[in-house]
């Protein structure tokens, strides 16, 4: 008897599954399967799913689909009486919970997409139970780890498509507006939210801007990020702006337009004379300049950085010697290059006198900068900043200004450029020779690569140094040539050899900006190379 009993349920068990695998189940009773073949399903799963499958992820899905239209059908036959449909939506909310052993199987993802259960789980996240929303996020963000999706690229694009076409996006994004942080699972909640995104980012990277085009997302992350307090969640969302920002020209003007410029400032201000208190507020605070390096590349946010006083408040924490100072100094470097206004707003706001502090090598000493990598990117960054400077103020009071710092106290701002400039050249003549030898170990580089490993190796700060020289060298002032004739000497070498420099960055000079722009670079330098060869 026992035998076939069991026989029996085995029967039931294949008849509903077969008849999930041959598409008849969509989610209604007339088009469906008889519901006590669902109840032998359930029955015969017992304690869950041991063994992760097709068959067993197809027991889950028909389990999950089976509470969700039980769940859906007492809510519209009572929807006044909370009672009446809250049992079907703690077996809902149990359902969800179990469909997250499919984490486990990632290569049946598009299994899972050809079943159609997609749009019933993100259907939920506008579930009137906010609860059960969150079940479902708790849901996604399990399924689209990045751990779990590891080794599974093409499976991982499957739900992703699937969940972008299902408009998941919209509807996590609206989500997060009726949730209130004030609650400890809502507020969790809305981390695991932005983990989906940048899960989803991680595996389709023009998720970035679709979720910009079509979501509030950008405006309720700057929101977020100007709250004064810190947590986990306003560090999570200057990460993800930050990430959306990084390689999207499209986000970085789109979040200029809704006065993003100033409300980074906004919160990059609240550290203007205080440090962050954490590692975890540190890194918030670095995600922060990276937001604001990239809202500075398209020179219509240049622009509104000079509106929002960006430089004088750049400036002011460089005076402050808190521990933005470096990212403070990179922020001006972007807001400089290619782009006069901001270079002269930098000299009008008395900048010159801190960035030389800097160049001078009068660098606040904190644990984090101690680091021989941070000085030295400091060093590099100020090097290019200088560089920026020259090129943006070509003439009037302020060009004086700014040469005239170079003869004060006994040209000694010259004594350091050709002290960086020593440095910086013997680094690359080192890579060079070592570039050399692998050459005659036949191990063949070609020229690209080639100049690419002299670049890492200082090659391009190298270039900036020999370009401030030849702006030095074109003032034509008697001092300051004389300084730097004597300085060469002392070191065994010539103008020639500055001129080598410019001529090879000269000759690679790339038409990114376009051919005119390209032209009229190569003009330049080659004013300073023609200047280098009078006597």
């Amino acid at each position: 008897m026992d035998d076939r009993n069991k026989r029996r349920r085995r029967d039931e068990e294949l008849s509903a599954l077969s008849s999930l695998e041959n598409g008849n189940f969509n989610g209604e009773d007339d088009d469906g399967i008889d519901l006590s073949l669902l109840e032998a399903v359930e029955k015969s799963s017992n304690a869950g799913v041991e063994i992760l499958d097709l068959r067993a992820m197809k027991k889950l899905v028909l389990s999950f689909e089976r509470r969700l239209r039980d769940n859906l059908e007492a809510r519209m036959k009572y929807p006044e009486l909370p009672e009446k449909f809250a049992d079907s939506e703690v077996e809902l909310h149990e359902e969800i919970e179990r469909l997250k052993i499919l984490a486990g199987g990632p290569e049946l993802y598009p299994e899972l997409v050809a079943l159609n259960t997609v749009p019933s789980i993100v259907g939920l996240l506008g579930h009137d139970n906010i609860d059960i929303a969150i079940d479902v996020v708790g849901l996604l963000v399990d399924l689209t780890d990045e751990d779990v999706l590891e080794d599974n690229d093409e499976p991982a694009r499957v739900l992703v498509d699937a969940l972008v076409e299902n408009n998941a996006l919209e509807l996590l994004v609206q989500n997060i507006a009726r949730l209130s942080e004030a609650d400890p699972d809502e507020a969790a909640a809305i981390y695991n939210t932005l983990g989906t995104i940048e899960n989803m980012i991680e595996v389709k990277p023009a998720v970035a801007e679709l979720v910009c085009e079509r979501t509030k997302l950008l405006r309720w992350l700057l929101g977020r990020i100007k709250i004064r307090e810190f947590d986990g969640n306003k560090q999570y969302a200057s990460e993800i702006l930050a990430i959306l920002l990084q390689n999207s020209i499209a986000n970085q003007k789109r979040l200029g337009q809704m006065n993003g410029v100033d409300g980074v400032l906004q919160a990059v201000a609240m550290y203007k004379s205080r440090d962050p208190k954490s590692t975890d507020e540190e890194e918030m605070l670095e995600n922060l300049f990276d937001c604001l390096c990239c809202l500075l590349m398209p020179v219509e946010n240049k622009e509104r950085f000079i509106k929002s006083e960006g430089v004088e408040l750049m400036i002011i924490i460089m005076k402050q010697k808190k521990s933005a100072y470096g990212s403070a100094i990179r922020a001006l470097d972007f807001a400089m290059t290619k782009y006069p206004p901001a270079c002269e707003r930098f000299v009008d706001v008395l900048g010159l006198k801190t960035a030389f502090a800097a160049f001078m090598g009068k660098i606040p000493v904190s644990k984090k900068n101690k680091r021989e990598s941070y000085q030295e990117e400091l060093e590099e960054r100020i090097i290019s900043l200088i560089s920026s400077l020259f090129a943006g103020i070509t003439r009037g009071s302020r060009r004086e200004r700014l040469l005239s710092k170079f003869v004060e106290n006994e040209c000694e701002k010259i004594d350091r450029l050709m002290e960086l400039y020593m440095r910086y050249s013997n680094r690359v003549k080192a890579e060079t020779e070592r570039l050399n030898k692998l050459d005659i170990d036949d191990l063949e580089i070609d020229e690209e690569e080639r100049y690419n490993r002299k670049l890492e190796a200082g090659l391009y700060t190298l270039q900036l140094i020999a370009v401030i020289l030849g702006h030095l060298w074109s003032s034509e002032h008697q001092r300051m040539r004389a300084r730097i004739e004597l300085l060469l000497r002392q070191q065994k070498l010539a103008k020639e050899d500055v001129k080598d420099v410019l001529q090879e960055y000269n000759d690679n000079i790339g038409d990114l900006d376009g051919p005119e722009e390209k032209d009229r670079a190569q003009g330049r330098i080659q004013k300073f190379i023609a200047a280098l060869s009078d006597h």
